[in-house]
């Protein structure tokens, strides 16, 4: 791939693989913190995450909750499999931005079934978040191609289709949305419920602000639930130590 059509994350993973395969980095070693990798590369932090991810699905590198990312090998087993994934962290920033203008497009258009169809959407996801969070996010994705259906655009419908296709169909949101799940991350109900409310009341300002509002807190979400597994991993190393040490007493 030309490196004027590579993704920002690719470029950094070829760049980490590159340095892996030169013996910069050894098998076994720990990669720099992310923080590090970050200013290093001059490139924000979901970025090097989405590039961690790449690597790990070539299994050039394990992420051990709690400790860091090592090195596993120097070169993909079995070959590269190839970049063609989308990172999770630039999905979401594209359905900000075309959900969100989605969004006050359908405020002006969208008709009292599919206002009906939302709140019995909003219900499911309500109910199943405590039952099955693979349905709650079944709905959850249903819920917002209503939305896109009430904007009376077949482009936009299927830009927003293409776009969760995307993320069902992307091995890094798979892996990404696996980690987060485990940490009890489900369909944002009160969000959701905001976003209703101002196509309820035809209002196309508050319904943009309501839908990007949303996946801006879904981006944290991603990043807070992730750093939440590595603190939980710490705090179970430091709970242990803290056992072996008064047996030790």
């Amino acid at each position: 791939m030309a490196a004027d059509t590579q993704r920002l994350y690719e470029r950094i993973a070829q760049k980490l693989a590159s340095g892996i395969a030169r013996g910069e980095y050894k098998v076994g070693q720990r990669l720099p913190s992310e923080r590090e990798l970050a200013q290093n590369f001059s490139v924000s932090r979901p970025t090097i995450r989405e590039a961690i991810i790449a690597l790990e699905l070539d299994r050039l590198v394990e992420v051990r909750v709690g400790s860091g990312v090592y090195v596993m090998n120097t070169e993909p087993p079995g070959g590269k499999a190839g970049a063609t994934d989308i990172g999770p962290f630039e999905l979401l920033e594209a359905r900000r931005s075309i959900e969100g203008e989605a969004c006050a497009l359908a405020a002006t258009r969208i008709d009292d079934s599919q206002l009906a169809e939302l709140a019995a959407l909003l219900n499911e996801m309500r109910t199943e978040n405590e039952h099955d969070i693979m349905l709650s996010e079944d709905a959850d994705r249903r819920f917002h191609e209503v939305i896109a259906t009430a904007t009376q655009n077949s482009g936009i419908l299927a830009a927003v289709k293409m776009l969760w296709d995307a993320r069902t169909r992307s091995p890094q949101s798979r892996s990404l949305s696996a980690k987060v799940r485990a940490t009890g991350v489900k369909p944002r109900i009160d969000e959701h419920t905001a976003i209703l409310k101002a196509l309820r009341q035809r209002d196309a300002d508050g319904a943009r602000e309501a839908m990007r509002e949303h996946l801006t807190r879904v981006i944290d979400a991603l990043l807070k639930a992730t750093e939440v597994q590595e603190l939980e991993r710490a705090r179970q190393q430091i709970a242990e130590q803290r056992k072996r040490y008064a047996a030790n007493k």
